[in-house]
């Protein structure tokens, strides 16, 4: 919280490199919690982390640990984050798994893949949310330029809508209707001129409204993966159409399409981790 981001390696250093037991091979029981607390001999934490049901715990407390450190550190992805802060929480995120592997060398490799394979999932959300609020930022001064909407809604309404469905509708056989409901929407809350955080609230409503039948099912991290899978395609479709037409707001949809994209892919990892019951560091680090 107070951005000490140093001391998260000595923290490791000193737990996973605890004190060996005394030269007598007794081990003195103190009735202070701090002793207890300081004090876990190397060849025991070894031996615990060698305990199947230990690593079960240890890895699903470290998802909530990190899901928690996340929260804190980037709240709101969509909110300004100051461009030093960004900066501190990416050189963490690179270092991170680099201390951890140093801290834990004596440890067997198993137990190090576990820790590693969970801080990884964290140090890669900490990448892709600072990335996703950079390119928020930059979308602002878009979605606030009157002239640069005209010019998107003049462009978007040349593109051959029927077309695309056509292309598409073999590859991701979506219901017509809804591909023709979002794109009517799409056109008006871009025509009113909408801020960042009603556009939000509009793809919200989207993955919602497309993930509502399959609410409660063993299949829904499926059906979120597939959904993921036809809006990048469809988004790639309308960007193509536009590109070969030349048009003059091409950088504009471009870059709104980039933070689109992430912000869904955002959207559906923490519906699919609602759904699951686990964290979105724990869906993610499923890969």
């Amino acid at each position: 919280m107070n951005l000490h981001f140093h001391y998260v390696e000595n923290l490791w250093q000193t737990f996973w490199n605890s004190a060996p037991p005394s030269s007598d091979g007794s081990t003195t029981i103190s009735n202070s919690d701090d002793d207890l607390e300081r004090v876990i001999p190397r060849e025991k934490l070894v031996a615990l982390c060698k305990y199947e049901p230990v690593r079960v715990w240890m890895r699903s407390c470290d998802h909530i640990l990190y899901q928690a450190l996340v929260e804190i550190l980037i709240p709101d992805v969509l909110r300004p984050v100051p461009s030093t802060l960004t900066q501190a929480i990416r050189n963490f995120a690179k270092s991170l798994e680099g201390w951890l592997t140093t801290a834990m060398t004596s440890f067997p490799q198993d137990v190090v893949r576990i820790k590693v394979a969970v801080v990884s999932a964290f140090a890669q959300t900490l990448r892709r949310y600072t990335s996703l609020n950079h390119l928020a930022q930059a979308a602002r001064a878009v979605l606030q330029n009157t002239s640069q909407i005209n010019q998107m809604l003049s462009d978007l309404n040349r593109v051959d809508f029927a077309n695309v469905q056509e292309q598409a509708s073999w590859v991701c056989q979506c219901d017509e209707s809804v591909v023709q409901r979002l794109e009517q929407d799409f056109k008006v809350t871009l025509q009113q001129q909408s801020s960042l955080d009603q556009w939000a609230t509009w793809l919200d409503n989207v993955v919602s409204q497309v993930l509502k039948p399959h609410q409660g099912s063993p299949s829904f991290p499926k059906a979120a993966r597939q959904f993921l899978l036809k809006w990048s395609f469809y988004s790639s479709m309308v960007i193509r159409d536009l590109t070969l037409r030349s048009a003059a707001s091409f950088g504009s949809f471009h870059l709104i399409r980039l933070l689109y994209d992430e912000y869904m892919f955002y959207l559906v990892e923490h519906r699919v981790a609602q759904a699951t019951g686990e964290t979105p560091i724990a869906v993610m680090g499923e890969v």
